[in-house]
């Protein structure tokens, strides 16, 4: 997978640093939607990574 998690965390703290530094409410807001938006991919790639995980223990624990 291209993408990982430190990569979609990195963006969303970038992101919240530039809404932080923003003195226009517009550029606040769409940097604050993005950082969110990141921060949810990570979290999805974090599921699925503990969904897999969990999965190739079954798989390991029925072969023993």
């Amino acid at each position: 997978m291209s993408a990982t998690i430190e990569f979609y965390l990195a963006q969303a703290e970038k992101c919240s640093e530039e809404a932080a530094a923003s003195s226009l409410v517009q550029v606040r807001e769409r940097n604050l939607r993005a950082a969110a938006a990141w921060q949810g991919m990570a979290d999805k790639l974090l599921y699925a990574e503990k969904l897999r995980a969990e999965k190739e223990q079954l798989i390991a624990a029925a072969k023993n």
